[in-house]
């Protein structure tokens, strides 16, 4: 019952019957702030002629600058890059490359003679470079066990790790999957007038690598044992934090061409001093067309060698610096007015609402 006066929650003023009672919704407005109608105080900034040449301008006399710095450090880097894949295929294997590096019977001693372009003062980085190997493809990169290097009590967690998971009586390899499988295993000796450059290979690996993901309790176990041999073994009696040739090689490279840290030689060479180098060419990249170099640098306070980082700034600069001149030339012979900047919205109005 409604009494009189009263109207029905579902009636018109007049007492009558509504007859569309669900069209009645209540509406849910935002709640007016300055925030949500964007009239809140902001930079507005008007780019006239004097602020664009003069940002121009500016970017131009801090990048020339650092570009120069950059190109004059890279210029400084000794650099020797040797390739020796090819060459150190046997004349009688040259058409049998494969066969020959699958060879076990094979002699992959390989002499190469590298000369001192200039001083280069210690240390000085050796590293192999590879081409044409994607470390980035994803079942690579996936084929591994970060919980297995870690820790000892782990080492069965084998998930991601096939077909490198399981030796032949179904115990577990550590380390295991695709990655550990491939370690790189040429190795490299060097001497100057027959007297042996010592290889430091203490300290080339990241030490969050060795502290944090590579355990001093996890040793190798049932590694390379398999039939099918992939890369370099380990030294079951060394734990896998001190294994750092392993640990370089675990972090894998973004782009298909590398290079991966192999050791430092801490003294100094002449220039024009003769480097013999006595290779072990083992590692198989003639199945895919890969090719292996090896490089010695010395680096500076920017790193290796980069020209590309100082062309680079020394681009931008010049770029910005020609369009200032340009837009000073424009702005000079055939100047145009400025409009008044009173006359915009936001200088009429502060709120932003046009009248």
């Amino acid at each position: 019952m409604v009494e009189r006066g009263e109207t029905s929650s579902t009636g018109g003023s007049d007492g009558t019957q509504d007859p569309f009672p669900s069209a009645k919704k209540i509406t849910k407005r935002p709640k007016y702030s300055r925030f949500t109608q964007q009239e809140l105080p902001a930079c507005k900034p008007i780019l006239t002629p004097g602020w664009v040449i003069t940002a121009l301008i500016l970017v131009g006399v801090i990048f020339i600058p650092i570009g120069l710095a950059s190109l004059f450090a890279s210029q400084r880097v000794v650099e020797i890059v040797d390739r020796y894949d090819e060459d150190c295929i046997p004349p009688s294997f040259k058409d049998r490359a494969l066969g020959f590096i699958q060879d076990d019977n094979t002699d992959k001693t390989c002499i190469r003679k590298l000369t001192v372009p200039k001083l280069m003062k210690s240390p000085i980085y050796v590293y192999y470079q590879l081409s044409n190997f994607y470390q980035n493809h994803r079942r690579y990169v996936k084929s591994r066990s970060d919980k297995q290097l870690r820790s000892r009590k782990d080492e069965s967690k084998t998930t991601n790790c096939e077909p490198e998971a399981f030796a032949g009586d179904k115990q577990p390899i550590v380390p295991c999957g695709l990655i550990a499988w491939s370690l790189f295993n040429d190795t490299y000796k060097f001497s100057v007038t027959n007297q042996p450059l010592a290889v430091n290979k203490r300290n080339i690996a990241w030490d969050s690598d060795r502290e944090h993901k590579f355990g001093s309790d996890v040793y190798p176990k049932n590694f390379q044992n398999g039939r099918l041999i992939g890369g370099a073994k380990l030294n079951s009696s060394i734990p896998l934090n001190e294994q750092e040739d392993l640990i370089v090689w675990m972090r894998t490279a973004a782009l298909p061409t590398f290079r991966k840290l192999y050791g430092r030689i801490e003294v100094d060479l002449e220039a024009g001093k003769e480097i013999t180098v006595m290779i072990q060419n083992n590692y198989n990249t003639y199945d895919f067309g890969g090719k292996k170099h090896l490089v010695l640098s010395t680096t500076s306070w920017l790193g290796g060698k980069n020209d590309f980082l100082g062309a680079a700034y020394l681009a931008v600069g010049g770029i910005c610096l020609f369009l200032a001149v340009a837009f000073i030339l424009v702005y000079v012979l055939k100047p145009r007015p400025l409009g008044d900047p009173s006359y915009l919205s936001w200088n009429r109005n502060p709120a932003g609402h046009l009248n």
